[in-house]
């Protein structure tokens, strides 16, 4: 049996949650939210979405789109990024999800800048916009978890991110990437609400 995996996502990205519910061939158990929670209490809604859905998924894939952007205000944000913090959490109940950030096509210009030349080692490096106006900072920070390097290689972050094409090829190699950095020493360095 596959991971269990939550899908995070703004409503406008919609249409792309359910292709990957609808994708043949993926191992996964769905623990997503497909209706919403009857509801206007926002603390009680989150409240149910971790105990009913996120306590026992292994994955949280957040979908970034044009409107997942940490600029457009906490309160425009405020479902992704609690689902997000949940997703990080370690408790008592359940150990932290792996989270794949999965670039739609409405973002892929604003994110992926191609190569530069870096100042300070002479190397080339990709050009990576994973900032406050690309997407929420519950994802930001834990792709570059602050260091001293010159650039972030792959063992340097904790979310994983992929483009919707690829991750539309092969979505349990993904899958997969994400839920192994659980284990690996980057994990120790995660913030909840950074």
């Amino acid at each position: 049996m596959g991971h269990k995996v939550y899908i995070s996502f703004k409503t406008e990205d919609a249409a792309y949650k359910d292709a990957i519910q609808a994708m043949p061939h993926l191992d996964y158990v769905d623990k997503s939210l497909n209706e919403p929670i009857n509801s206007q209490d926002p603390d009680y809604v989150l409240s149910r979405i971790r105990a009913d859905y996120l306590n026992d998924s292994t994955v949280t894939i957040f979908l970034i789109g044009s409107y997942s952007a940490e600029n457009l205000g906490a309160a425009e944000q405020y479902y992704i990024k609690k689902e997000l913090q949940a997703s990080l959490y370690n408790s008592a109940q359940s150990t932290k999800n792996g989270i794949l950030g999965v670039v739609l096509p409405s973002a892929e210009e604003a994110i992926y800048g191609g190569t530069y030349t870096c100042v300070t080692c002479g190397g080339s490096h990709n050009l990576v916009r994973v900032n406050d106006s690309t997407c929420i900072r519950e994802f930001s920070y834990n792709y570059y978890i602050p260091n001293s390097k010159c650039s972030h290689a792959e063992e340097d972050r904790y979310c994983v991110l992929v483009r919707w094409a690829d991750f539309a090829k092969e979505p349990n190699l993904w899958i997969e990437k994400a839920f192994d950095k659980r284990t690996e020493p980057i994990s120790s360095k995660t913030k909840v609400r950074p």
